[in-house]
């Protein structure tokens, strides 16, 4: 089975908790808005060490990250 991951549910999510990308860029680390835009929006690819801060900052499981089939 391939797993890919799931931007739809990274974007949805933080829009649910009413984040700003601002925020969540903060919770990250990254001194900038734009660059966690690029990584919400697949530009750059999550790395895996970057998912237990995502996870927290989303407050979901970081398997929610996934889908099962092509998302």
């Amino acid at each position: 089975m391939d797993h890919r991951f799931d931007l739809d549910f990274i974007k949805k999510r933080r829009e649910q908790l009413g984040l700003s990308r601002a925020e969540v860029a903060t919770a990250l680390g990254f001194t900038n808005t734009s660059t966690y835009w690029k990584y919400e929006n697949g530009t750059y690819k999550f790395k895996a060490e970057m998912l237990p801060t995502l996870s927290k900052a989303l407050q979901c499981d970081p398997r929610d990250f996934f889908c099962p089939d092509l998302c």
